[in-house]
């Protein structure tokens, strides 16, 4: 059996400068009937979950460090902002999702899974 991956991809947003943001640089946004923060870091926008897997922290009202993890308000487990993976040891994954910034808007793409059988 062979998983292929497929994105479907949810506007948030007609542009970036409407969004609500935090002082934080984060934001709370719907995709799809799923909530999911947004964070600028170096000029980028990236996405990941609204919880923290760990207790299920509100992540958006964490922070973001200077090597670009974003840190759970409540336990301050770190993660990576590129890939979700726990960069403070715990062993828990935040999953993360792709951002698009295309001509009409902000586009949050979530992954759907295809099988196929041989």
């Amino acid at each position: 059996m062979k998983t292929e991956k497929k994105i479907r991809w949810f506007k948030v947003a007609d542009a970036v400068a409407a969004l609500p943001w935090q002082p934080n640089g984060m934001c709370i946004v719907v995709a799809d009937d799923k909530k999911v923060t947004l964070a600028t870091y170096q000029q980028k926008i990236v996405a990941f979950a609204y919880k923290c897997p760990h207790a299920g922290a509100i992540m958006a009202d964490g922070f973001l460090d200077a090597t670009g993890n974003v840190v759970c308000p409540l336990h301050r487990y770190r993660f990576a902002l590129q890939n979700g993976r726990n960069t403070s040891g715990e062993g828990y994954y935040l999953k993360t999702y792709e951002v698009e910034e295309r001509a009409d808007g902000l586009y949050v793409g979530m992954e759907e899974k295809s099988f196929w059988s041989f």
